[in-house]
This record gives C-alpha cells, sequence and structure tokens, in this order.
C-alpha cells in the first residue's frame, strides 16, 4: 500500500486548505514540546518526518497538523523508549477520570 507523503497528500485529491488560523493553546504546546525534544536530541526532524508518514493513511487524513505532530511524537517516544504504550494509556485514563 502507498503511504501518504507529508508535504501535500495523495495527489489528485484536490488543493490543500492553506487557510491560516490562530493557533490554539495545545498546538501551541505540541509545536514547543517538539522544540524541546529536538533541542535535547531525543528526536529530529527527519524523524518526525517518517513518523507522520508511517500513521495509516485513513488516520492521517483525519487528523490535522498538528495532530499529526502528536501522533508522530507520540510514535518516536515510544519507539525510543523515553515512554511506554501503558504509561501513555494510563495518563489517559487518569485525565479522563478526572484526577491528574
Amino acid at each position: 500500500m502507498a503511504r501518504i507523503h507529508d508535504r501535500g497528500g495523495w495527489p489528485d485529491v484536490g488543493p490543500i486548505d492553506r487557510a491560516e488560523h490562530d493557533p490554539s493553546m495545545w498546538e501551541k504546546r505540541t509545536d514547543v514540546l517538539m522544540r524541546a525534544l529536538r533541542s535535547r536530541h531525543y528526536i529530529e526532524v527527519d524523524e518526525l518526518r517518517r513518523a507522520i508518514e508511517s500513521i495509516d493513511p485513513q488516520r492521517y487524513e483525519q487528523l490535522n497538523y498538528y495532530e499529526r505532530w502528536a501522533e508522530a511524537i507520540e510514535i518516536l517516544l515510544v519507539e525510543k523508549g523515553v515512554i511506554t504504550r501503558d504509561e501513555i494509556e494510563h495518563k489517559i485514563a487518569t485525565q479522563e477520570a478526572g484526577s491528574f
């Protein structure tokens, strides 16, 4: 199966929406997180792109720009053993339960 390319998606699916918007707080935090991880040499930009492009194509199409970044950061941190999938799931469950 062909993988999606992070520079523009699938060919012949129409124009890319280039509309600007003010980033939300979580988008700003995702950007800052990536910058911090990069400055500490946990993640390189090329790795981020590879991880983004590894997202299932149907899922990729459902995500916006920073959602793709967040998912790719998660993929890389798990791959590198910085955090486990179980730790992530536990944190999500804790937050959903309202007990931070």
